[in-house]
């Protein structure tokens, strides 16, 4: 809406005695800032009644829990990318650890039904499970349950058999309707057990919101009555928990009713929530941007419905998803580094604080661990991995910049007062090049001020002063901002029992124990800082470690305490009228080595190690787990009742130290190496039986003029070949054809769709052709093409003639823009046999196809719709570990030479990773260190039966693949086979494979082997 709109909404709504403060003080703080502060704008209607859905509840300020304002802390995690549930566990762990309190998770439907009617929801698709995991680590959970998700996965998260459906998508029609209640009635009766509600049959979890879909830009009254069904569906279904849908870049889409904003859609959800990916992208070469400062889209933004939160005054600011990485394409020179730093340290403090300042309340950031796209999940638009340059690693690794996050969420978790601040009065800074937030709580009159650079993006060095009238009085602070960076700073807060009047350095923990508070600030390395506490009296200043100096102004009560960021510093302050305090003063690279956890004996803050992930307490014992990349000293702040320290089961002996603390007498070890043996003595066989004329495909499907929803038109008169009318969705398909020989035999002319980076090949009676591939290198990929091929002479003979044709399907489209764009055909389109200038389809053909044995009706179903496509190898069971390759030949690698076609190859290894450890064993082809071979070949990999990836060795970027302990044995025998496929060209021939260490760590979870077929007499 207009400013003017915005103004009139406001004093419209400020009617409250607090309605009508918070009016004033924000109209104040429009009005009086001085031209280098931020300022405000009466976008939020602070006075809005609280919503209440049982423990949850809201008004414009934040959310609520059990009636305690929360700012919601979140990152995302997709269980369907990581088939190991027992890992789910060690993911969930460090996200907390990493300073998060919740987890935003979605649901692939597509990856619980393979068939209309069928669900699994059992082995690695037990979200049951994964529900109660998140609950065991201490996270709120957001739940997105589709029924469209996006999320790069193939059809955005459909299943394979709704591309069948002719009704169209993400609309109210009747079809459609009816399977997307097959979904939601059983994803949602899960998600109803672990509501924090309760589900009212004595179940209860940490599910804190709900989505019911995501990104729907498609806004006509047909969405609108979709958008309806699916609200009534939800609360039907017992999902009681406030409900939200997630607007793709702020469009003002799906606002709820009531919302007085021009030009917003409005929906029936309760709350409304924007995505955004800002702060630019890498360079093709692998260089980090800083082109784009932080926006901002709330209380300091521009307003309006395409303003972000001020689409909908009455809700809190909502990012449903804000940028924590970025997705990679095929043909990319290889992102995911790059990303993690695009996106990583000191742009998480930027455009994190700066959304805060901005009252968004609730944030989560995608992805906090992206993981694998394995077997044939992928969307075209990315290949196996999916990284994302995450806070955690696909190999599962805590990035640096999981170490930021962990300390802004200890900031958040340390001051409950950020949760529901408003704009405060403007400060006055002494420098152009600097801004900063200023925000307040109404109720404690707490302070968080936001500190960047003006713009945000830049990049200079610059000290100067910020002078702010705080609660405890008008103070001027001194501050230095060097480089691309911001601080969090907080004013006018109590702390465990402490009155921080201001410190110019942040606060990372703050803590009682036994009465006593620990506090734990921090700074950049070499820089100075200054931190002010209120005292009735003078009290007792000892500095125990480091260098601090302290002054104590007996006419304000104030202490202040200076001191260099460099190390560590501990100041023991007693007396003057308030509990005893510890004060840990330290320098960025020593604040990340601390961890916040509580025990049943109350908080503990630990130092050491490379991961802290939980605390048990229990007679006087307090059992540690955690991991530790090397030895590590151990170090911790415990109550007195703790009399004994174990670490991962064993014993630690420690001593007391000057610092209040307890330290290990001997580091803990690290992990021991990995050894991992050289893969040899291969298996080698013929993958393409079907391309000989003899082949019986007397069972495959014929093809016929079936009803086809396809978006894609085929020519008039022609069959319908598309391979998913035939319930062959994922994967390879085959085509045999047969035809009589004519003179006009000359050329086949194929139109054929096979997503990212895909591949056709062609036979003539067993005498390959040739091949044409879907381009790579764009991130937004051609996914349909066509191809023409000239034939052997032969095929103009008379006589009966066998066309064979493979189809590699790298994935369906994503719906993103609500135009069934998922039905976009794959497979065959159409086929052409006619001479050059002739007519085209005037020989007939007789097709028939096969694709994944059993179609929809998996053979597989622990491994599920997206482990096998429709190679031999695969219909033969040849990729499980179980199948006897004793008769095949012996080969090694690097091959000297490749047939065209699909080549398999096959060899067993023997893993023996040390106990206690956990490591990730990765897969890799060819030279790490380039992009992409000169070789032209293509490779699935499985792994004990599992498609863990496609390696593209001309198209790249991947070369290496990990594979997660559970898919893979690290204490036993092992199995990788190879389908390798190529032109047969010289040089075309599978590279050197090895396996590789990734990571390892002394510690981990607990991990079992996840159940599944072993032997071809086991498929269905």
């Amino acid at each position: 809406m207009s400013e003017r709109a915005s103004q009139t909404h406001f004093r419209r709504s400020a009617r409250t005695p607090l309605g009508r403060t918070l009016a004033a003080l924000l109209t104040a703080a429009c009005l009086l800032s001085p031209a280098t502060a931020q300022v405000a704008k009466p976008t939020a209607n602070l006075a809005a009644p609280v919503r209440s859905f049982g423990r949850v509840s809201y008004d414009a300020r934040s959310l609520m829990i059990d009636g305690k304002r929360t700012l919601i802390w979140s990152s995302e995690f997709h269980p369907f990318r990581l088939p190991s549930p027992d890992l789910w566990r060690d993911i969930l762990q460090k996200m907390k650890a990493s300073g998060f309190n919740t987890v935003a998770v979605y649901f692939d439907w597509g990856y619980h039904s393979p068939k209309q009617g069928v669900y699994d929801f059992s082995g690695i698709r037990d979200m049951d499970r994964l529900l109660t995991m998140a609950e065991e680590a201490g996270l709120y959970v957001i739940t997105r349950a589709g029924p469209y998700v996006n999320a790069e996965l193939s059809r955005g998260g459909f299943p394979g058999w709704l591309v069948n459906q002719r009704a169209k998508a993400r609309t109210d029609d009747p079809q459609y309707l009816a399977a997307v209640d097959e979904w939601t009635s059983r994803i949602d009766a899960i998600i109803a057990r672990h509501q924090i509600n309760g589900d009212g049959k004595g179940h209860r979890g940490t599910v804190i919101l709900h989505q019911i879909e995501n990104e729907l830009s498609a806004t006509t009254a047909s969405q609108r009555r979709y958008m309806d069904h699916l609200y009534a569906h939800a609360r039907a279904d017992g999902i009681t928990v406030p409900i939200f849908h997630n607007d793709q870049g702020r469009n003002g889409n799906w606002v709820p009713d009531g919302s007085p904003v021009a030009r917003v859609v409005h929906g029936p959800n309760d709350l409304y929530a924007f995505d955004g990916y800002p702060g630019g992208t890498c360079t093709v070469q692998g260089k980090p941007t800083r082109d784009v400062a932080a926006p901002d889209w709330g209380f300091y933004g521009p307003g309006g419905a395409k303003g972000g939160a001020s689409a909908s005054p009455d809700t809190p600011g909502f990012l449903a998803e804000f940028g924590g990485g970025w997705f990679d394409y095929w043909g990319s020179n290889g992102g995911y580094d790059c990303n993690a730093i695009q996106r990583g340290k000191r742009f998480q403090r930027v455009f994190y604080g700066t959304n805060l300042a901005n009252g968004i309340g609730i944030q989560s950031f995608y992805m906090g661990y992206g993981g694998t796209s394995w077997g044939w999940l992928p969307a075209p638009v990315v290949f196996t991995s999916y990284d994302y340059g995450a806070a955690i690693s696909e190999p599962r690794d805590i990035r640096e910049k999981a170490g930021e996050l962990k300390q802004l969420g200890g900031l958040i978790a340390s001051v409950p007062d950020l949760a529901g601040m408003v704009p405060a009065r403007p400060v006055a800074i002494s420098s152009p090049a600097i801004q900063v937030y200023h925000n307040r709580n109404p109720e404690s009159d707490a302070r968080f001020l936001l500190v960047t650079h003006k713009p945000s993006n830049a990049r200079s060095d610059d000290r100067f002063t910020v002078t702010a009238d705080l609660p405890d009085g008008r103070y001027t602070l001194p501050l230095r901002l060097d480089g691309f960076d911001a601080k969090w700073l907080v004013a006018g807060v109590d702390l465990a029992g402490q009155r921080l009047v201001y410190s110019t350095s942040e606060l990372q923990s703050a803590q009682t124990i036994d009465h006593a508070a620990l506090l734990l600030l921090y700074g950049r390395a070499g820089e100075a800082g200054e931190t002010v506490l209120r005292y009735a009296s003078a009290p007792t200043v000892v500095v125990v470690e480091g260098t601090a100096t302290s002054v104590f102004d007996a006419a304000t009560g104030d202490l202040k305490l200076g001191y260099t960021h460099a190390g560590r510093a501990v100041v023991r302050i007693s007396g003057g009228g308030r509990p005893p305090l510890t004060l840990i003063l330290a320098d960025e690279i020593e604040a990340v080595r601390y961890w916040r956890e509580d025990s049943a004996a109350g908080p503990v803050l630990v130092r050491g190690p490379a991961l802290v992930r939980t605390a048990e307490s229990r007679g006087g014992v307090l059992a540690l787990t955690g991991d530790t990349a090397a030895d590590t000293p151990l170090e911790l702040w415990a109550p007195k009742a703790v009399r004994a320290v174990r670490w991962n089961d064993g014993a630690v002996p420690v001593k007391a130290t000057p610092a209040g603390s307890l330290a290990a007498i001997r580091p803990l070890a690290g992990p021991a190496a990995v050894t991992l043996p050289a893969l040899a003595h291969w298996r080698t066989a013929d993958g393409v039986p079907e391309t000989a004329p003899g082949f019986d495909d007397a069972n495959w499907q014929a093809v016929d003029t079936r009803a086809s929803a396809s978006i894609t038109a085929r020519p008039d008169g022609q069959p319908n070949m598309g391979m998913d009318s035939y319930g062959f969705h994922d994967g390879d398909v085959w085509y045999r054809g047969r035809f009589t020989g004519a003179p006009d035999a000359k050329t086949l002319a194929l139109f054929y769709g096979a997503g990212g980076s895909g591949l056709v090949q062609v036979w003539l009676d067993g005498v390959f052709v040739g091949q044409d591939e879907l381009p790579g290198g764009l991130p937004r990929p051609i996914t349909t093409g066509g191809a023409r091929f000239t034939l052997p002479a032969t095929a103009q003979a008379p006589g009966e003639h066998v066309l064979s044709i493979m189809i590699r399907n790298d994935g369906h489209n994503w719906d993103l823009d609500a135009d069934d764009y998922h039905k976009e055909a794959r497979g065959l389109i159409s086929a052409s046999l006619e001479a050059p200038g002739g007519r085209s389809f005037g020989i007939p053909i007789a097709w028939r196809i096969q694709g994944r044995r059993g179609g929809e009706d998996l053979p597989d179903p622990a491994r599920g719709p997206a482990n096998s496509g429709g190679q031999y190898g695969e219909r033969q069971g040849w990729h499980l570990p179980g199948f006897d390759d004793r008769t095949w030949a012996a080969a090694t690698l690097p091959a000297a030479a490749a047939k065209a076609g699909t080549t398999w190859y096959r060899t067993g290894f023997d893993l023996a990773v040390p106990k206690g450890q956990d490591a990730t064993i990765g897969v890799s082809f060819g030279d790490p260190a380039a992009p992409r071979s000169a070789a032209r070949y293509r490779a699935l990999l499985f792994v004990n039966g599992w498609n863990m990836g496609q390696f593209i060795a001309h198209v790249g970027p991947q070369r290496t693949f990990p594979i997660p302990e559970g898919i893979l044995d690290h204490h036993g025998h092992n199995v990788i086979a190879l389908a390798v496929t190529s032109d047969g060209a010289p040089g075309d021939a599978l590279e050197a494979v090895k396996l590789v260490t990734l990571r390892t760590v002394a510690g981990g979870v607990p991990v079992r082997m996840v159940a599944a077929p072993r032997a071809p007499a086991e498929l269905k």
